[in-house]
């Protein structure tokens, strides 16, 4: 599907970055300048983060076109923070920019070690360079970019001039976030996916995600855990088990109806087991965990066109309490 370029995602990205930086202590967050002009911001490396932090990285995540809310969410019997996540146009917000397609692999140099991590946000719409962009015809006009980094480590200069480059901008024009995945913002941020969630699950499924026009979801917070690793299962399982997110779309009922009962995690072979033990099982690999796991739990699709809405996959409140509250 085709998008006018009169939407730039990266510049509402800077937007949202410029009321990041204005507050950054009240955010608990640290920026600064590198000598090439690059701008980071330390959202949970050096610094504690917090829950507004994370909720405007989510958004600058998704180039200004979501909005993060926190809300207590009911599971059952079980109450938890969480945050809900109303998306407009999802194809671009999610896929053009949240989605973290992209394997920042800087190879090091003389003067910098080699660095490396998961990159999202609307630079990836400059960079071009993963698989999703070959359905996603979108051309974003920005000569600013912004870029978000799940990692414990902030890029060298030299790592970062090399990201600017694949950007085809300056440095001086770029800004990149960073935060750990056990962090506070690392743990919004991820639990704000569940509506990109769900969307690649219906790419990988073969359902026209061009047809979607609205998103909404989710997502129990993940409490912040003692290290990566274990951050990665609880905010993982949060998604997983606790999830929900409801779509509405443009299309003929049979094409849902083809898809949605294979939508939600519970449609994998590997659900109903901690993603903690499976990333140890699978050695730490996650393409070697069934694809159909990273989805939300509960998934609903409403077709605009007849009225009618289809349904699939419920919410485990036992094991979320398990996993999130041990």
């Amino acid at each position: 599907m085709r998008y006018s370029s009169v939407i730039s995602l990266n510049k509402a990205a800077a937007e949202i970055v410029e009321r990041m930086t204005a507050k950054a202590e009240q955010l608990g967050l640290a920026v600064s300048r590198l000598s090439n002009g690059a701008q980071i911001v330390d959202a949970g490396v050096d610094v504690p983060g917090s829950l507004n932090a994370g909720c405007l990285f989510s958004e600058a995540c998704m180039g200004g076109l979501g909005d993060v809310q926190f809300r207590m969410l009911s599971l059952g019997g079980l109450t938890l923070p969480g945050v809900e996540v109303n998306v407009e146009q999802p194809m671009l917000a999610c896929m053009a920019a949240q989605y973290a397609g992209w394997e920042v692999d800087f190879p090091g140099s003389a003067e910098s070690e080699a660095y490396s991590a998961m990159g999202s946000g609307p630079a990836r719409a400059l960079y071009r360079g993963d698989p999703v962009f070959e359905i996603v015809e979108y051309v974003d006009p920005a000569e600013v970019a912004v870029l978000a980094l799940e990692s414990r480590i902030l890029p060298s200069e030299e790592a970062v001039s090399w990201i600017a480059e694949k950007c085809r901008i300056s440095p001086g024009c770029l800004s990149i976030l960073v935060s750990p995945t056990a962090s506070l913002v690392g743990s919004v941020q991820i639990a704000a996916r569940i509506v990109e969630t769900g969307l690649h699950k219906m790419h990988e499924v073969g359902f026209d995600i061009g047809t979607v026009i609205s998103g909404f979801g989710s997502c129990p917070l993940a409490p912040v855990a003692g290290d990566d690793l274990k951050a990665i299962g609880r905010t993982n399982d949060a998604v997983l088990y606790g999830g929900r997110a409801w779509y509405t779309v443009e299309t003929d009922d049979a094409l849902i109806q083809d898809v949605i009962e294979v939508l939600p995690s519970l449609a994998s072979s590997d659900y109903g087991v901690p993603f903690g033990e499976l990333f140890e099982r699978y050695g730490g690999n996650f393409y070697q965990i069934d694809p159909l796991l990273f989805s939300p739990a509960e998934l609903s699709i409403t077709n605009a066109t007849s009225g009618r809405t289809f349904r699939a996959g419920h919410v485990d409140a036992a094991m979320v309490e398990k996993v999130l509250l041990g």
